[in-house]
């Protein structure tokens, strides 16, 4: 349990520093990246699997790298809903994607290397 916690932590404070250092991200608050985070893990987990299955060949064609603007566009979707949470346009989102991941797996590592 300590170990979703941590994780949650993690992602969120990724998002506080996408706002941070990407131009076009804003995010309102701690209380609102919990919230990014929470449903930022939701989608990753149910709808994620399923948009990568339907999107395969053009993964395969592009060697992983749609796998970025997949995570782009469901970045600029989680702002459609979640108060709070603004992305300016398309190009922002994908970079704030790449961003989010790099963060959160650089602080997954380091929590697993504690661990």
């Amino acid at each position: 349990m300590g170990i979703i916690v941590a994780r949650l932590l993690i992602t969120a404070l990724a998002f506080l520093l996408a706002a941070y250092a990407v131009p076009g991200i804003e995010v309102a608050g701690f209380y609102t990246a919990l919230i990014l985070a929470f449903f930022w893990g939701v989608l990753n987990l149910t709808v994620k699997p399923v948009l990568w299955v339907l999107t395969l060949p053009i993964n395969f064609l592009t060697f992983g790298l749609f796998s970025i603007v997949l995570n782009g566009v469901l970045l600029w979707f989680l702002a459609s809903f979640v108060e709070g949470f603004d992305i300016a346009g398309f190009p922002a989102a994908v970079l704030g994607a790449l961003f989010i991941g790099v963060a959160s797996g650089l602080g997954t590592k380091f929590i697993d290397a504690i661990r």
